[in-house]
């Protein structure tokens, strides 16, 4: 290799490294002014972990809850104080933790990918344009932000493996394995990487290949998610309280919705593991595809032709777990209701994008006619993502500022003028999280583990809500991770903005239940026609410019 090689190499690792940084950009100079994606983001993850800081529990014992929510949502829905991204946001601001953390999972990414690809797949010097332009736009994927690395991680925490399976494994290597569970989720990712790995140990040990390191190696990381994740295992194993997941039906779609998802999940992808593969992706998988078959190259390009076939299985894997014909399994063995096996296609990322690398390298070594098309490919699917940044895809949702409306609750807040922690209030048309991120107790929530027997309760508040419209009644009584006021006139509805022109003119509400569960006050984002007919009284109506939300203070009689 000659110095030259190691320069260019050199430049190209900075440039992507430079363009990274220039799409972190918005999130560094907007902060709480940039738009970012609201669905199990805004909605969810981010109040939480403000919540969580503000409680007091980062560190409470596996019996402890957490007051503000559901007047004592137990500490172990959210998550081990062993996971990095806890503290990111209990040190920083919300959108200082966010940005940083979204610097961290994209580095990582870049680097874990193009080591992979180098060590392991693209080993000639000449491709290296290839390892670091497909590793520099996985990591532009529009990943699930509170994932953190538990799919963009994975090239990193193969490579380390792949080395230690062909015993040259090092301290570096470990040190991987030992990090990546400190900024990932079992659960979210590193469940299914780690079975595939079992699996690749298992067909290596019928190959006559008896690597006992490699074993150690998936036994080692596997061990140390048990320790980092203590509460979910045990929430999972030794909790014996009824809670949400408990009423989780999955196994609901017909043979034909099946297949149809199938070719759906293929092209398209998922939002929590958004691959942006179905147009210049998907193009290079066709054409190098139709040269392996032309020229016959099945043998040396079987990487190639594996992971196609293995992203196709998971695709098809992904949308059969839905299918009804499950359902006896699903009855007699209730873990599989509990834990959601169609993520297995959180491996989807990792294999699309190394199948890519692989295919651009067939079409460069086609013909010289045919370089152009590769580099081609890789530089659209790069501006393709760029196209892709939060900062355009969500300009036309609410900023995380106009989002949470700090100011405008701390008028509410005012207005009431009793401590936060001496009353409860829920929503309805917007997310609870919005009134838990300013302080406020509430009875509604987002979250999928929480005791059964609450979803019971806060259920009559809703009961007569529930029985005029099946979509949000299946919604809640067979999945309740929304734990929201559902209203029949409103559906699944629950961003109307201030601008919005819709009321509930035939609210029916269970206003004693409400109040029996200490509920006192309703934020609602339309007016309520009828508010006398449920016991409820408009107080006031709070609007700002800063703020998205138009909110209609109601209390209840």
């Amino acid at each position: 290799m000659s110095l030259s090689y190691f320069k260019s190499e050199k430049k190209l690792i900075i440039f992507s490294l430079l363009i990274i940084c220039i799409y972190l950009v918005p999130l560094f100079i907007f902060g709480e002014k940039a738009h970012i994606r609201v669905h199990d983001n805004l909605d969810s993850n981010m109040a939480w972990y403000k919540v969580l800081s503000a409680s007091g529990q980062i560190h409470g014992p596996k019996n402890a809850t957490i007051p503000q929510v559901i007047n004592g949502l137990p500490r172990n829905a959210y998550g081990t104080e062993f996971s990095l991204i806890v503290w990111l946001y209990s040190i920083f601001p919300t959108m200082t933790a966010y940005a940083i953390s979204q610097m961290i999972t994209r580095i990582f990414a870049f680097i874990g990918m193009y080591l992979l690809l180098k060590d392991h797949f693209i080993r000639n010097k000449d491709f290296m344009v290839f390892n670091v332009g497909v590793a520099l736009a996985f990591s532009l994927t529009p990943f699930w932000p509170s994932g953190m690395l538990s799919t963009l991680g994975m090239p990193l925490a193969l490579w380390a493996f792949l080395h230690i399976r062909h015993r040259n494994g090092t301290w570096k290597h470990y040190l991987v394995l030992t990090l990546l569970p400190l900024y990932s989720s079992i659960v979210l990712g590193f469940f299914f990487f780690l079975f595939a790995m079992g699996v690749f140990w298992v067909v290596d040990f019928f190959r006559g290949k008896r690597n006992v390191q490699f074993l150690l190696a998936i036994i080692y990381m596997t061990l140390l998610y048990l320790v980092v994740e203590y509460r979910l295992i045990y929430s999972f194993l030794f909790d014996e309280e009824p809670n949400s997941r408990d009423e989780y039906f999955h196994a609901r779609l017909s043979l034909w919705r099946v297949i149809r998802l199938t070719f759906k999940n293929f092209v398209l992808g998922h939002t929590h593991v958004m691959t942006v593969h179905g147009l210049f992706i998907l193009a290079v998988t066709l054409i190098a595809l139709y040269l392996v078959i032309v020229k016959k190259f099945w043998k040396q390009e079987g990487a190639f032709i594996f992971l196609l076939l293995l992203n196709f299985i998971l695709s098809a894997w992904y949308a059969f777990w839905f299918y009804k014909g499950w359902l006896p399994l699903t009855r007699k063995f209730h873990f599989m209701d509990t834990f959601n096996f169609a993520r297995f296609q959180f491996l989807r990322p990792l294999v699309i994008y190394v199948g890519f690398a692989l295919g651009l390298k067939i079409i460069w070594d086609h013909s010289k006619g045919w370089r152009q098309y590769a580099i081609f490919f890789l530089i659209a699917q790069i501006l393709l993502l760029f196209c892709f940044n939060d900062e355009i895809i969500y300009r036309k949702k609410p900023s995380v500022s106009e989002f949470y409306s700090e100011d405008l609750f701390e008028e509410i807040e005012s207005h009431i003028g009793l401590p936060q922690k001496d009353y409860r209030v829920a929503s309805i048309g917007i997310h609870p999280a919005i009134a838990q991120y300013n302080g406020f107790y509430t009875l509604d929530t987002y979250n999928n583990f929480y005791p059964l027997t609450y979803k019971y309760e806060f259920r009559k508040i809703i009961e007569k809500e529930l029985s005029k419209n099946k979509t949000i009644r299946t919604y809640f009584d067979e999945w309740g991770g929304r734990c929201y006021i559902f209203t029949a006139e409103l559906g699944k509805h629950y961003m109307f903005k201030k601008n919005s022109k819709k009321t509930l003119k035939n609210l029916e509400l269970n206003t004693e239940a409400f109040k029996k569960m200490g509920g006192s006050y309703i934020f609602s984002a339309v007016p309520i026609e009828n508010a006398l007919d449920n016991q409820l009284v408009l107080d006031r109506t709070f609007e700002s410019d800063l703020s998205a939300w138009k909110i209609y203070l109601y209390k209840a009689l």
